[in-house]
Formats: structure tokens, sequence, C-alpha cells
């Protein structure tokens, strides 16, 4: 922006320049043609003083005799040398970071916290008249209203709600700088550090929650698999060849290998059975009727 200016400046100064060289041109009296060509160039300065250039992203505020005049650009405009000031501002999106700061929490947890605050220009006229740096100022509104917000929370909170506390930070903001041109954007939370002795205990308590919820579903399980085979021991007790289908299954399963050893379990109704037929032959050959 400065090279622009500078640029122009300097070609409206030496085209001046050389028109006031042709215009002197030779004089008969060498005095005259001194002060006329230091009238000229005076004139050149101011002149090419008055031509001005702001960017895109630039205002320029102007005040003449002290008093606000006007706003102008982008683009080239010009301005009364000596008699009107002017400041270039700046109207894209702008970021303040405010520094690490100890907040204690609404349950006396000391916190260390920082952030980006994002804002515009959205009016520069008032953001020059009202304020003397609105820079300085709304970080410093930024880091009172982070307190004032942290202050009234509690420390799950502040963990778990991050992206609501940042629009309450936001709406405090936005309210404390009302009327001095200015728009916030956004806000955010960058890092949130607690004592050490703190994030032992919470890592404690994230470990036994876990801890907690693994007994609970190993308890759910063993439930249902209870159940289930109680479900299954009622529908073997009312199909008598259920459990001698179970036998051959779990004997197929155990395959051909050699090393497998199989031993069968024998229901006791066969062996009253076979017991009762050897009672009878017992006594058909001892004469005794059966």
């Amino acid at each position: 922006m400065v090279n622009y200016i500078s640029g122009i400046a300097f070609v409206v100064l030496f085209l001046l320049g050389l028109g006031g060289i042709f215009v002197i041109g030779p004089q008969e009296h060498p005095p005259a043609a001194v002060i006329f060509g230091l009238a000229w160039l005076f004139l050149d300065v101011v002149a090419s003083s008055a031509i001005r250039l702001a960017a895109q992203w630039e205002k320029a505020v102007i005040f003449r005799l002290g008093k606000f005049h006007c706003m102008k650009g982008p683009g080239l405009f010009t301005i009364i040398p000596l008699v009107d000031q002017l400041r270039m501002i700046d109207t894209r999106v702008l970021t303040v970071h405010f520094p690490k700061q100890q907040v204690i929490t609404r349950d006396n947890v000391p916190v260390t916290i920082d952030g980006v605050l994002f804002f515009k220009v959205q009016n520069a006229a008032e953001a020059i008249i009202m304020v003397q740096d609105y820079r300085y100022m709304i970080a410093q509104y930024s880091q009172t209203s982070l307190r004032d917000v942290i202050g009234q929370i509690t420390l799950d909170q502040l963990l778990t709600e991050r992206e609501e506390i940042a629009k309450q930070i936001e709406h405090h903001v936005e309210k404390d700088t009302k009327g001095w041109g200015l728009e916030v954007t956004g806000l955010r939370i960058q890092d949130i550090d607690m004592p050490e002795e703190l994030k032992k205990m919470m890592s404690r308590q994230a470990s036994a929650e876990r801890e907690k919820r693994a007994t609970i579903t190993k308890a759910e399980g063993d439930r249902d698999a209870a159940a289930n085979l109680a479900s299954a021991a009622r529908t073997m007790a009312e199909s008598p060849g259920a459990m001698q289908l179970r036998t051959l299954q779990t004997i197929d399963g155990l395959g051909p290998t050699a090393s497998n050893t199989v031993v069968l379990a024998v229901p006791i109704d066969v062996l009253q059975s076979i017991s009762a037929i050897k009672d009878a032959f017992r006594g058909t050959s001892s004469g005794q009727p059966a």
C-alpha cells in the first residue's frame, strides 16, 4: 500500500516538476526564476500529496481540521493537504490472541485457558473515534468476559461444553463492545490446562469408569448365557432323544485324532434296564419263575 502511494505521488511530482521546467524556461532575471521555481516545487509537493490510494480491504477515515469529515475508499481519492488528516483502517477479519491465564471455576478448580478472538471493523469511523486502540480494548474485554463466564460454570461443564462456552463469551464481548463499530465473528478456546494432581485423579476416575462398564457388560453376558442354557436344558428335558443327539454331535466334533480319549456316559435308564434283564436271567437259571 505504501509503495502504491509513493509511486503515484512520485509520478505526479515528476510530471509537475517537468512541466515547471518548461513553464519557467530561460528567464532574463535569475532571482525571479529561483523564487518561481521554489514556489512551483512547493505546489508540486502539495498537489502530489493530495492524491491517495486505498486498497480493496481498506477504508480511509478523513478528519478536516480535527473534525470527522467523511470516509473514502477503496481506490483513488483526494484530500486537502495540510487541512485533512486520514487514518487507514483494515476491514478484513482480524485475530486477537489472548495468552494463557488462570481462571477459577465455580467448583474452585484452577485452570489455565487461552483462546483466539476473530473480529472485523464494521464502521471505521466509530472504531477510530469511540476508542483509542480498538485492538487492545477488544482483547481486554475478551479476557474479562472469559473470566466472568468460566467463573460461573463447573469443571465438567468446561470440558464437555466448550463450544457453548465460547458462544457465551462471544455474546459478552459483543454486548460490551456495542457502539464501537466492531463485529465479532467468532471465538475459540484453544487449550485448557489443569493441575497435574487433578489430571491424575481424572485419569483414575476414567479408568474406574471403564472397568465398571466392562464388569456390567460381562455380568449381562453371563446372565444372557445362563438364560440360554436354562432354555436349552428345558428343551432337552422335553425331548427324550435330544440328549442322545447332543452326545453324538459332541463325539463327532472331537474328530478322528488318535490322541483323543472318548468316555461315553450311559444314561441311568439304560443301566437299570440292563440290570433288570440280568436279574431275570439269574432267576430263570435257578428254576424260579421270572
